[in-house]
């Protein structure tokens, strides 16, 4: 937790070739739709934790992704305050996350929320880059959309290089 209150996060969207974004349902809400996330540990790299999540969220490794981009700084959001633990110790009112953009490449039957570890997704899907933004909860929505504008040229790259190879 940093001195404002806001845990460290990463946030990962992996691209398909088509440029499609995996998008995940959490398990127990039939319309909680998210990218994956998730902390990062005392003494972690964002770096590491982007692989470290991956794997424990859905079951890719470091050598069945290439990493595209990242965001330049952090990204913050603020917590409903129905959501704050007012409890809890240190009091965490938000995320500041890092970003990263990865391309898929290995088989999709690769994606896996059994990895040994208490899974959070039970259902995945390709959506295309910017579907997010309209389906996300809506206090994580700035952080989605200011994530995908930041990284979309990578992106755009990488959907035209595949229509090169369609045509």
């Amino acid at each position: 937790m940093d001195d404002e209150g806001f845990r460290p996060n990463v946030g990962i969207i992996v691209l398909n070739a088509r440029g499609e974004a995996l998008w995940a349902r959490r398990i127990g809400g039939k319309d909680a739709w998210q990218f994956p996330q998730g902390g990062i540990n005392p003494g972690e790299a964002p770096e590491q934790a982007l692989y470290r999540e991956l794997y424990e969220e859905v079951g890719l490794t470091r050598d069945q992704v290439s990493l595209i981009a990242s965001t330049r700084g952090w990204l913050r959001y603020r917590l409903p305050r129905r959501l704050i633990r007012k409890r809890s110790a240190p009091l965490c009112i938000g995320q500041k996350q890092k970003w990263y953009l990865l391309k898929l490449e290995a088989p999709e039957d690769s994606i896996s929320f059994n990895n040994g570890y208490k899974p959070e997704f039970d259902q995945w899907r390709w959506v295309s880059y910017w579907h997010p933004l309209s389906k996300v909860v809506t206090f994580k929505r700035e952080v989605y959309r200011r994530a995908l504008t930041e990284l979309a040229p990578q992106q755009i790259q990488l959907e035209k290089r595949w229509l090169r190879g369609q045509e």
